[in-house]
């Protein structure tokens, strides 16, 4: 109840009237029975957006951080997530990610839509990045559509470390359904997985038109932050005298 009491009276119109998002291919998102929306993720806003703009209830995989966080923002971000019915997904190994997949295929099961960014993580550059296969095994296990989606304009509106997003307009673009009843049965090839899952990133990218890097989004950001620190241990600020 608290969903909807958010979608249509509370949080909706609210998002509506800030960010005025225009939506593209929405006839592509199935109205009964279960499918796989999966998107681009730019910021923090994406998980807002697009059930404030779908008719169907969709339910997210969301990273375990947003349901224990600390202080006034955390705890209320923890509490949105918990009313709305999201699903905390543990990042930090194999088996979590193996528990990911079997509340992804709980949500599928019941007929639900699921939401999914491939990437694991959010776009720390406004680029898209290598996706990861679990996207793949829910699809040929649960022999369900996947729709991509593009979110366009969410980075520049509110980009990683800005806590209030900026007020412009944004676009949330859907694909036409990518069946891959072929592969049914080859969710254990990883040959298979990797093409389901590449062919995913190819769609959500002629939708997004970002940038495509090869690469999965949380080691760049980790290569990134290492090269930081080595430049600020090179060359250390100067006192001051």
């Amino acid at each position: 109840m608290f969903y909807y009491v958010l979608k249509y009276v509370l949080l909706g119109p609210l998002l509506r009237l800030l960010f005025r998002p225009r939506i593209e291919g929405l006839e592509h998102v199935p109205p009964d029975g279960p499918a796989i929306i999966a998107g681009n993720h730019l910021s923090f806003s994406d998980h807002f957006l697009m059930p404030a703009i779908l008719r169907r209830r969709i339910t997210f995989l969301a990273k375990a951080e947003y349901f224990t966080g600390r202080g006034v923002k955390g705890r209320l971000t923890a509490a949105f997530f918990r009313s709305v019915g999201q699903i905390p997904v543990d990042r930090s190994g194999k088996e979590a990610g193996r528990a990911a997949i079997r509340e992804g295929l709980g949500v599928l099961g019941r007929g639900e839509l699921l939401g999914i960014y491939p990437e694991g993580t959010r776009s720390h550059d406004g680029r898209l990045y290598k996706g990861k296969v679990g996207v793949a095994v829910m699809a040929l296990r649960a022999q369900v559509p996947v729709v991509p989606c593009a979110m366009i304009g969410t980075f520049e509106a509110q980009p990683p470390g800005q806590v209030v997003p900026s007020l412009r307009p944004v676009l949330i673009r859907f694909g036409k359904p990518l069946d891959f009843s072929r592969y049914a049965g080859m969710e254990h090839e990883k040959a298979v997985l990797r093409a389901v899952t590449d062919e995913i990133m190819y769609a959500i990218l002629t939708l997004s038109d970002q940038e495509y890097v090869d690469q999965y989004a949380a080691v760049a950001k980790a290569e990134e932050a290492a090269a930081k620190g080595g430049k600020e241990r090179r060359f250390p600020r100067a006192p001051i005298s």
